[in-house]
Formats: structure tokens, sequence, C-alpha cells
């Protein structure tokens, strides 16, 4: 196997490159930021023949990765030959090289969820442009394609999304005082700052939904969240016949990368083909995982959590109004997390986003301008002081 991971110092890249380590896997390119030295240690270990960087590291880069080429473009590495394309590049940046990597052809493992909230109609038609195909990363939209493996589309009634309801899912009850660093303790996983953010909000859940349902082609109707504090079931498909399946295990993001990896060469080229995968060895350590203990759910509070619903709001209304939410929250989390605007105002903000964002046909050229006009407008509500 010959991957090209593209977000390799993030933590989803760092992880399928443990992936591609215990597997014995070859790494033919790399996308990274302007981690210069991690991703210099990576490219001393996996020898790739390509790497980008971010353009204000890029002479920076040429002088220290000697025996590499540099380039500063990620869509000029997604579509180079390669097994698999895993894309863990964060954020609205990760679109051009999804459509790039799929429209060569490419088999991706898409941890990129902006790809199919903002532009899922625009992504399946790269892949029937190009034959590339996907399967996603989370651990909830894996957990969903392995309990599809073997049955029809048609017999599922609702797909179920689990969630931990992240550092406030006990309290306090006004959230309007808490503080980036109280927000940034997931009590489940370790994540990056946007995605904890967005965990704690539960904006990160009404992405997947809107994820999950563009992946299956599902109506957001037919796609809904529980709270599961333990965060061991993973996802639960309910079929007609009132049936439950679910997917479960240890709250080890490599076991998600590694299964869609495996999984992507004959994954999903349109809404809902799922074909599952032939799993590969054990990534370490989990086949003597205890299932004992208890485990709980609970239905989302819709009143704390606001974000949510926004996400069902825009997935409904479709056309730009995810990529403006998408937008919204690029600009909101980081103006939380730098003490510009409080923990109630990114749903806020957000809301006041939507209220105004004009109505338009889905593009790539309308989606560039509305993520555009969505940030401008959310720097400006920003800097005004947010107002319900």
């Amino acid at each position: 196997m010959k991957l090209t991971v593209l977000g390799s110092t993030g933590s989803i890249g760092t992880q399928a490159l443990d992936v591609a380590r215990e597997r014995g896997w070859a790494v033919g390119a790399m996308a990274a930021g302007r981690n210069l030295d991690l991703l210099e240690a990576q490219v001393r270990e996996f020898r790739p023949e390509v790497v980008s960087v971010a353009a204000e590291a890029f002479a920076e880069a040429r002088s220290r990765l000697a025996g590499v080429r540099v380039v500063a473009d990620p869509s000029e590495v997604a579509a180079r030959p390669a097994d698999v394309v895993v894309n863990a590049m964060s954020g609205l940046p990760g679109l051009a090289p999804t459509r790039a990597a799929l429209e060569a052809g490419r088999a991706v493992a898409l941890a990129t969820k902006e790809a199919m909230v903002t532009a899922a109609d625009l992504i399946w038609e790269a892949a029937a442009r190009g034959g590339g195909r996907l399967v996603p990363v989370d651990s909830e939209h894996t957990g969903v394609y392995q309990c599809l493996t073997g049955e029809h589309l048609g017999d599922v009634a609702e797909l179920i999304l689990t969630a931990s309801g992240g550092p406030f899912r006990d309290g306090p009850a006004d959230l309007s005082r808490v503080t980036p660093e109280q927000a940034l303790k997931h009590p489940s996983w370790s994540m990056g700052p946007k995605i904890t953010v967005d965990s704690a909000t539960l904006m990160n859940k009404g992405l997947e939904v809107m994820e999950c349902a563009s992946l299956y082609g599902l109506p957001l109707s037919q796609v809904g969240v529980v709270i599961h504090p333990q965060s061991v079931v993973h996802a639960a498909v309910r079929f007609r016949d009132g049936s439950l399946k679910g997917q479960f295990g240890p709250t080890d993001m490599r076991l998600a990368i590694a299964y869609a990896i495996d999984a992507a060469p004959t994954g999903m080229s349109r809404p809902g083909d799922v074909r599952g995968a032939r799993r590969g060895p054990e990534v370490a350590g989990h086949l003597g995982w205890p299932l004992r203990g208890s485990w709980e759910f609970r239905e989302p509070d819709a009143a704390r959590f606001p974000a949510l619903g926004l996400a069902y709001r825009a997935g409904e209304a479709g056309g730009l109004l995810p990529a403006a939410l998408n937008a919204a929250d690029e600009v909101a989390v980081p103006a939380f997390l730098a003490g510009q605007i409080g923990f109630m105002e990114i749903p806020r903000l957000i809301e006041r986003v939507l209220d105004e964002t004009p109505q338009g046909t889905l593009t790539w050229e309308t989606l560039v301008q509305t993520e555009a006009w969505a940030s401008a407008r959310a720097r400006e509500l920003v800097a005004a002081g947010v107002r319900g």
C-alpha cells in the first residue's frame, strides 16, 4: 500500500502515519502547513517523494527538506498516483485537494468533513468525472459504513450518530461564562483545539449530521443524534423492521483511520455505495479491550447547545447556507479561543450570518464567494460585538 497523507502534521494525519508505520505502508507524498519541525522528522522517517507546505513556509522548507521536492499547492500532491489519499486537512482548505484527488481517480479516506458539509453535490460530481472513490474517516461515519455493509439502504429508517456531549454535558446550566480552557478539556477524545471547541458546542455533531446525510444519500430527518458519555458506541443504524445494528469499540481514532484506508480502494463513488472492506491486521493493543460497564444514552439539550439545531437548519435549507454556517464557525471558534467573544456567542454569531446569507445556486465559484462573504461578515460581528 502506498499512501498520500494530506495534513500530515495534524491530529488525524499523525495518527494515519502511526497506522502506516504499524502496517509497513509506504508514504509517497505529504501535505503539511507550517510545522516544519514535525514535518522534517516525518520526511526523515517516511522518505516521501514530494511534500507541500504553506506558502509562508515554502522558502524555509526548501532549505530544510533536502532530497524531497517541495511544492506550495496541496492539490498537486493530492492528484499524484497513490493507492489511498488520506485527506486530514482541516477546514475549508481541504476542499480543493479533495476535488483534485477524486478527479484524478484516487481513492480518498476523507477526514475533511467540510467537503461533504459545504460541497457534497460538487464532490460527488468530481468523483463521477474522475472515477475516484471515498470512505469517511470519522469514527461515527466509518461506524455507519460498517453497519450498512451488506444491507439495503432502502431498509434504513434512521442513521444514529453518538456524541460524548463534550465537557459541558452535565453542566453548568449557564454556559455564558465558560472559558476556553474548560472548553478544551474533552472527556473522551484527544483532538485539535478547533474540533474540541466544536464538540463542546455540539457544532461538530451538527456538521457530522450534515456530512452523514450527504454521504449516504438520506434526508436529514433520517439522521439522529444521541448523547452517549461513555463514547463506546460510535454509530448505529435503525432498520424499518425495528431492528438496530451498532458499531462500538475503544476511543482510538487509529481504528477508524485503518478501516477507512482498507476500505477506500473499493469505496463509494456515489451516495450510499457501501461495499465494506477486508480488514487488515490489529491496530496495536485492542484485542483485549474489555466489553464491560454501563452504557448511557440521552437526548441532546437543544436549549443549551443551539449550534446543533443551526446545523440541521442549514442542512435542510441546502444551497449556500452550509458553506456560510461552516465559514462563520471557522471565525467564531478562534474568536472564542482568543477571548474576543463568549462561548454562547459562537452560535449567536453563526445564526446572524445564516439569517443574512444570500440565496443562490451552489457551484465551485459561488461556494468560494459565500465562504469569503460569511467569513468577512463573521469578523465584522466579532469586531462590533455579537448581538442576539
